[in-house]
């Protein structure tokens, strides 16, 4: 009786916990979506619903005086560029940093890894310096290059870890029976390693969408502009107003496809973390 109890207060006490860092990850985007949703007067309301429900705020941010329309075309192009091209490169340089032996592997992915632990402000001067020189200012070479600098390091670590959880044994019987150990690798690691190569993906996505002030230092052209620093920018009725609401309201419409995209493929998310664990 008394083991039966104490296993209740233990997966009680779990299912708390869960609820716990569920409801605390998750109530400033409710806040969001709700301030997104009263009116420009009961903006400061602090009820847990909206006393009159209005989307006032949804209209206020596609005025065409905003551009947010264009804002979310750009990080969409940013994003996925940034993403299709550290996949790229990080499938190559992760699969040789997994199976191929040559001097100062280890160093080198130390390296790789050191790259992305520079603050982002470190490299935005010179890198604006740089871009000015060679006319690359409000072009999206200019945000996707440096986005690239934290992307790959990130996409490059996830994946090493991924293919060497991989048993060699793939490749020795492909070639066994006549592949090259490049059509081995395009033919059965790709396909296995599509969950891993899924998951960093979708991470190198929210990351490139999320970002901030690279492309606030490399644009200074609305029509050039990311979802992130159109926001920032929006303007109220005067010069003085903050529209809190119209901030609101396009947090939501920039987060929302991000939660959507996460809840559609969770499988394939959760199935790219976990592979390889039980080996």
């Amino acid at each position: 009786m008394t083991t039966t109890l104490t296993a209740k207060w233990r997966t009680g006490l779990l299912y708390a916990g869960v609820i716990g860092v569920v409801a605390y990850c998750l109530a400033p985007f409710y806040w969001m979506l709700v301030s997104s949703l009263r009116r420009t007067t009961d903006i400061f309301d602090t009820s847990l619903l909206p006393t009159t429900l209005s989307f006032e705020n949804y209209r206020a941010v596609f005025d065409p005086a905003q551009g947010f329309g264009r804002a979310l075309l750009n990080s969409l192009v940013v994003a996925g560029i940034t993403t299709v091209l550290a996949l790229l490169l990080a499938t190559f340089t992760a699969y040789a940093m997994a199976r191929l032996d040559f001097r100062f592997k280890r160093l080198i992915l130390t390296l790789i890894i050191a790259t992305s632990m520079f603050p982002v402000v470190s490299i935005v001067v010179p890198l604006l310096k740089l871009f000015t020189d060679m006319g690359w200012i409000n072009t999206y070479q200019a945000m996707i290059v440096p986005s690239m600098s934290f992307a790959l390091p990130l996409a490059v670590w996830n994946l090493t870890t991924f293919f060497r959880q991989m048993p060699d044994e793939l490749e020795h019987a492909a070639m066994v029976d006549g592949c090259t150990r490049g059509q081995a690798f395009r033919k059965v690691i790709i396909p296995l390693a599509a969950p891993g190569i899924f998951t960093t993906a979708i991470i190198t996505f929210i990351a490139a969408w999320n970002e901030f002030l690279i492309a606030l230092s490399m644009t200074n052209k609305p029509g050039m502009q990311t979802a992130p620093v159109a926001i920032s920018k929006f303007t109220g009725a005067t010069t003085y107003e903050t529209p809190f609401g119209s901030q609101m309201a396009a947090g939501v419409l920039v987060t929302v496809p991000l939660v959507v995209m996460v809840l559609v493929f969770q499988r394939r998310i959760v199935a790219g973390l976990t592979a390889g664990a039980a080996k």
